[in-house]
């Protein structure tokens, strides 16, 4: 640590200081050095507002590093606390290798002011405390533990007097256990099994020597997913919910307790030169006990023929009466050629990347790989479908003038009604189109359209419906899909909170609105529609400075952002007093006109 200026006037006080820093983030920059400061700058949108929403003020965020100071050590401490639930909920979104998980050290002592440092040891202390943190875990000294123990519920590991580097004497250290252990009241309620064939496809093994090809087994389970979908004889599990376990060891009876489903498929895929194996077993959830077991050695050329037997086999097993028509339905048309497929799944693993992000760059990706599957196989109507909601991505959310541009809701039409003409039966062209016609306000068409897609494939899930219902003046038909959609998709992507947030705002819910909101913004930071809705909601309950900070956050997104923009992009109500509600709500917490 650096030492203040000679200058005895130097002020002092007595402040609680929380020390944090990335564990292993030496080892992310060195595997790729740009994803890491991208995701770095993603997680530091979340966490550094918590520190002044806990009274606490940021002295230094040299890079994977922050350095906060706070009057309170309890406010220090429920800070630390909530930070770390806020990773553990943001990284379950990305693989093992790519988590940020902090290390946190809190004390309370002695500190010397100098302009706009903080020095002594009650600093050092705390960054000393940081180093001895568990990844995901916080450690504070026993003076700290002193001044919570009797005002918070805590859960600690008394680690006992440690010498630590450079400090004279002794430290008596605490580790907070987080999350504290769950009782039995506690404890999440399970989920009710459906009354029809449940199961959940997880994330298959990549035994492959390459692990690029990470996509190319994700892009299998997914379309296993899609294919076992389609049929209503069945309950499939979402494929956000269902990767959530990616990467993780785990236990099926578990993921069947917690995702509600009586079947498990899981399995391994290993590409060797031109050739592809897939190994899959079907898993009794509730027992343990192997179902079915089978392994399929295909050239790549022949993988769309691997999927159809998968599906073909599993579908009996779960429902014997599936008919053989319906099994032939279910067979989406393949791409002529596997270098086709190979940019579509490229193409999706980039655009779930933007969901997860908003960093444009995944959609200009996105569209990139599409067109190259595109100018392969023109007739390959999934492609024309993510194409489609690249476009409608852009128009809800200008993140990048020069990407979107004047026709962007024209195209994103043009698409949806191409991938229709070319598959009749794809529930993703028919959910798209209905996206589109919400954006043109055609919304007794977009109603229809989404309705055809769930007619389709009524384990589908696509959380537009709910947008769509919304501004159709229907939302408490909104919650009930999007509740039914959850139930699918137990771990649900922002998107679902934000909808049920809007749709209890549109009804003057507000106090049920809020905390949906809340949890939309601190999953997805970058999400303008979720900032613009809580805006809103703070302002109808008088809340007006917590409006203007989250106006603040709609205008870091977009500088140029006003209240006759939101009316474009946010999509104009059926019902007039619907648009003024919301309008009203905008005016209230300051967003520009």
């Amino acid at each position: 640590m650096s030492k203040p200026s000679e200058n005895p006037k130097a002020p002092r006080r007595l402040a609680a200081i929380l020390a944090a820093d990335i564990a292993g983030y030496s080892a992310l920059m060195g595997a790729d050095e740009a994803r890491t400061v991208r995701d770095l700058k993603d997680h530091f949108a979340v966490v550094l507002p918590m520190i002044s929403d806990h009274g606490g003020r940021v002295i230094d965020t040299a890079g994977d590093g922050i350095l906060a100071e706070f009057g309170s050590v309890v406010n220090a401490v429920e800070c630390a606390a909530a930070i770390q639930k806020a990773m553990a909920s943001r990284n379950a979104v990305f693989e093992d290798v790519r988590q940020m998980r902090f290390r946190i050290g809190i004390n309370i002592g002695d500190v010397i002011h100098d302009e706009a440092r903080l020095y002594g040891d009650g600093v050092n202390v705390a960054a000393r405390l940081e180093a001895v943190a568990e990844p995901g875990g916080i450690c504070i000294s026993g003076a700290a533990y002193e001044q919570v123990r009797n005002k918070l519920s805590l859960h600690v590991a008394d680690l006992g007097l440690q010498h630590l580097k450079n400090i004279a004497e002794p430290v008596r250290i605490y580790r907070i256990l987080t999350p504290p252990p769950v009782t039995p009241a506690q404890a999440k309620p399970l989920l009710a099994l459906p009354d029809k064939p449940s199961i959940a496809v997880l994330p298959f093994a990549n035994l492959s020597s390459h692990p690029e090809q990470e996509y190319l087994v994700d892009g299998i389970v997914n379309d296993i997913i899609t294919e076992l979908s389609r049929f209503s004889e069945l309950f499939v599990i979402a494929r956000n919910s269902s990767f959530q376990y990616k990467g993780k060891a785990i236990d099926v009876r578990q993921v069947g307790r917690e995702l509600g489903v009586r079947y498990v498929l899981e399995g391994s895929v290993r590409q060797k030169s031109d050739r592809i194996r897939i190994s899959a077993q079907l898993i009794d959830a509730a027992t343990g006990a192997h179902r079915w077991a089978e392994r399929y050695d295909r050239t790549l050329e022949g993988v769309f023929a691997v999927q159809d037997e998968v599906v073909r086999t599993i579908v009996p097993i779960l429902a014997a009466h599936v008919r053989m028509a319906e099994i032939e339905r279910t067979r989406a048309k393949p791409p002529s050629s596997w270098q086709a497929y190979d940019y579509y799944l490229k193409a999706v693993d980039a655009y779930v990347a933007w969901v997860r992000s908003f960093a444009v760059d995944h959609l200009y990706e996105a569209r990139r790989l599409l067109q190259r599957s595109l100018a392969i196989d023109p007739s390959y109507a999934r492609s024309y479908a993510v194409v489609a909601n690249t476009y409608m991505a852009v128009w809800f959310n200008p993140v990048d003038r020069d990407f979107l541009n004047p026709d962007a809701l024209d195209q994103a039409h043009r698409f949806a009604r191409r991938a229709i003409e070319i598959d009749p039966n794809l529930p993703e062209a028919h959910a798209q189109l209905g996206f589109a016609l919400m954006a043109r306000h055609e919304l007794d068409a977009s109603i229809a359209a989404f309705e055809r897609a769930n007619a389709l494939n009524p384990n589908f899930v696509n959380w537009q419906f709910g947008y769509a219902l919304i501004r159709a003046g229907d939302p408490r038909r909104a919650i009930d899909v999007t509740n039914a959609y959850m139930r699918l998709d137990p771990f649900c992507v922002p998107f679902a909170s934000s909808i049920l947030g809007s749709a209890h705002y549109m009804l003057k819910e507000y106090a049920q609105a809020l905390p949906l909101l809340r949890d939309c913004v601190s999953r997805s930071p970058n999400m303008r529609a979720g900032h613009i809705m809580l805006a809103a909601t703070y302002a109808q309950m008088d809340k007006l400075e917590e409006a203007q900070v989250a106006v603040a956050e709609v205008m870091r997104i977009g500088p140029k952002d006003t209240i006759s923009g939101s009316s474009r992009s946010m999509i104009k109500f059926k019902n007039p007093d619907d648009d003024q509600h919301f309008f009203d709500g905008l005016r209230k917490a300051g967003l520009p006109e």
